[in-house]
């Protein structure tokens, strides 16, 4: 019973959570797929076009090696959907979730080498060389910073900014009445602020009395 009682701050229980985070990683699967097609459907088509025997042998290389490592991003990232297929109604989600994760991680990072090759083989045939690894070591370099960098500043800012509200927790706390029902006035305006005139009739019929008495 305790698995389906709600364990998050949106009120889910563990298999809604497991169901939620398969469909997201299924719609990043979507994206990165598009580019591992087009770039695969490329790298087949460019063995059959007639400069393909004009290739050098570390073009032939760099294009072999290429080719492969975008079957294997292609590969990976379609490992969540089969793997989903084969443990379908047995209870295996949340432990579904976690591997796809893994799987498509490992896929992001085949997929750099990828673009990377592919870039250095297109600019090395049409320029030079030397054009062909400084385009590859850049294309490199853009999607480190974009798929791994930039995740990782925005988690610090992230980081660094409930830091800050916690901080600033204590002082807004001390602000806030003491009990419920009445309502609590900064003490440099307490001396400014009149009372209601229910209690300044009876602060003045008490100083009556006691002055009786």
């Amino acid at each position: 019973m305790a698995e389906h009682r709600p364990c998050t701050a949106r009120g889910e229980t563990p298999l809604q959570r497991a169901d939620r985070n398969f469909v997201e990683l299924l719609q990043e699967l979507r994206v990165t797929q598009t580019g591992v097609q087009i770039l695969f459907a490329f790298l087949l088509s460019l063995a059959f076009t007639s400069r393909f025997a004009s290739l050098d042998t570390a073009q032939r290389v760099t294009y072999v090696i290429t080719l492969l490592l975008a079957v294997l991003a292609a590969a990976l990232f379609t490992a969540p959907a089969a793997l989903h297929r084969s443990l379908f109604q047995q209870g295996a989600k949340p432990r579904i979730v976690q591997v796809s994760s893994r799987l498509a991680t490992t896929g992001l990072i085949v997929l750099v080498f990828a673009f990377s090759g592919s870039v250095l083989l297109v600019v090395d045939v049409t320029t030079s060389r030397a054009g062909g690894i400084a385009a590859g070591v850049a294309t490199f370099l853009v999607c480190v910073g974009l798929w791994g960098l930039l995740p990782r500043l925005v988690r610090r800012a992230g980081l660094r900014q409930e830091t800050q509200g916690d901080h600033e927790r204590p002082e807004a706390a001390a602000e806030e009445p003491a009990s419920r029902g009445t309502v609590g006035i900064p003490a440099p305006l307490r001396g400014t602020i009149r009372q209601p005139s229910g209690v300044r009739e009876g602060a003045a019929r008490r100083e009556v009395s006691a002055r009786r008495r």
